[in-house]
């Protein structure tokens, strides 16, 4: 169900307010915001319409009385099947060029480079061919830093485009035959305006090449407006479909649909995808209230058709303009530290950053090239931080390039084969080792007498031998003698069993 907001009774209705207030909210809350436009964002920058009075077409139908032709034949692939309609379409081409070179960006332009600015923005999609978001600021499909200059499977700089210009630019023009681009300048439009289409200059080097080599010439194409017309496909659609794809991925939270009636095929398809997207990326229910949460709004002054019920949230009646200024106002007054401006050192203004990416050792990387010295102190401070912030590898998966695999480093096993011996369990001091053996032990005495060890300093002890106990002497049967006799036998033999295979241990304690 879509909820209707008017911004005509905004000032008196309570309720009004309150929904535009939510509206304005979930703007400045959400991080990745997918923008749709169409004309009706550039009504205000003073471009003509087309079926008013003053309009373009009245213009082109002074010049051309005899032909009868509808608006829409005027965008349509057809008319090139007809020299008197294809000369009405340039000489109309003209005319719409000339006018929009003369306007300025309107507020909604601006808003969509806010958005743009406090990283907000995931991309912008317009069927507008007037290229005033380049003009704010942000690349278009149709721009020539856009083109990609190596040999990939893509024509644009996906990640640098920001405004993906669904029915081509105005401001440039493409050879019929070879597809080559051209900046649309002042000649060219003085030849659309006579009813004529310049010759390609690509072509027209190509042909005379073959002609300086005696080879037969080849047909020399024309320029026409770089514009996608009705029933004709888009030489960048497989890019452009390539990057919707990627934006669809990324989860977009918020879509905004601004000054289109949403009749064309190709831009209901990427409307409702996009819908379906933010719609899965979260809740679609507040939580204070029980409005549908914002996910798709829809800023135009006609309603939609009955096909949007389930698509669209929020319908906000009126002048994109109009609604653009009161979201930014309500996210100065909610949010302005987002709008601070920070004074650098060189005396430029520049929007406050809430982070700085730096990668990690560019500051040490800094100061060793300032220092430039080997003996200088800093460099040896900075190159010994350097070390310690390096951590070893925790497994040999991460081990680092320099470190052999069969090395010593690549097990704790193999480190600890290389490392010191260990000491017995039972070793003596280091401090009392040798003792024993020293020269004194072992030199002959001067009076002669017999060689002989100070048994005082050594303790032999037999750990094996039982310790004997006295038992009283009672007087016994012969029967119990005989008993005891043989198990004394038993005994002893065990005993003397033992005997042969124990090792006895003996004890040095020295004082």
């Amino acid at each position: 169900m879509v909820i209707t907001v008017d911004l005509s009774v905004a000032a008196t209705d309570i309720h009004s307010r309150r929904i535009l207030a939510e509206l304005s909210k979930s703007v400045y809350k959400s991080k990745r915001i997918v923008v749709v436009t169409g004309a009706g964002i550039s009504c205000s920058c003073g471009i003509p319409d087309f079926r008013s009075s003053n309009g373009l077409y009245a213009l082109v139908k002074q010049k051309y009385p005899d032909v009868v032709m509808k608006g829409r034949d005027l965008f349509d692939a057809s008319l090139f099947r007809d020299p008197i309609s294809t000369a009405m379409f340039y000489t109309f081409i003209s005319e719409l060029k000339r006018s929009i070179d003369a306007v300025t960006p309107s507020p909604t332009h601006h808003f969509i480079k806010a958005l743009d600015a406090k990283r907000k923005l995931l991309r912008s999609y317009t069927q507008n061919i007037d290229g005033l978001e380049e003009k704010v600021g942000l690349l278009g499909t149709g721009s020539e830093a856009a083109k990609a200059t190596g040999k990939g499977k893509t024509k644009l700089k996906t990640k640098d485009v920001r405004n993906i210009q669904l029915h081509g630019d105005i401001h440039r023009v493409r050879c019929a035959s070879c597809s080559a681009e051209y900046p649309c300048t002042e000649e060219y439009l003085n030849a659309f305006g006579q009813g004529m289409a310049p010759d390609c200059p690509e072509c027209l080097v190509r042909s005379e090449a073959r002609v300086a080599r005696s080879a037969r010439p080849i047909a020399v194409g024309k320029l026409r407006p770089a514009i996608v017309l009705y029933d004709e496909p888009h030489p960048l659609g497989d890019d452009i479909g390539i990057i919707q794809t990627a934006d669809a991925a990324r989860k977009p939270d918020l879509l905004i649909i601004m000054g289109t009636s949403m009749k064309v095929h190709g831009l209901k398809k990427l409307v409702k995808d996009f819908a379906k997207t933010v719609r899965e990326s979260g809740t679609t229910t507040s939580t204070l209230t029980s409005r549908p949460k914002p996910k798709v709004i829809f800023v135009n002054k006609t309603a939609p058709g009955s096909e949007w019920s389930d698509v669209i949230d929020y319908h906000v009646v009126g002048e994109t303009d109009v609604w653009v200024s009161r979201v930014l106002d309500d996210w100065k007054t909610s949010r302005p530290q987002d709008w601070e401006i920070q004074q650098t050192l060189g005396g430029d203004t520049t929007m406050a950053s809430p982070f700085k990416v730096v990668k990690p050792g560019t500051e040490i990387a800094k100061n060793k090239k300032a220092t430039g010295k080997k003996g200088d102190l800093h460099r040896d401070e900075n190159k010994l931080s350097l070390e310690q912030t390096v951590a070893p590898p925790l497994s040999p998966s991460k081990r680092q390039r320099g470190v052999r695999h069969y090395g010593t480093d690549s097990s704790p096993s193999k480190r600890q084969s290389i490392g010191l011996p260990k000491s017995p369990k039972h070793a003596l001091p280091a401090s009392e080792r040798k003792l024993l053996f020293t020269e004194s032990t072992n030199q002959t005495k001067a009076t002669g007498a017999s060689e002989s060890m100070d048994v005082s300093l050594i303790d032999l002890s037999m750990r094996d031998i039982e310790p004997e106990t006295s038992k009283p002497l009672t007087k016994r049967t012969p029967a119990a003698r005989r008993a005891t006799t043989a198990k004394s036998n038993t005994r002893a033999a065990s005993t003397a069993k033992r005997r042969t295979t124990r090792k006895y241990v003996v004890e040095v304690v020295i004082p």
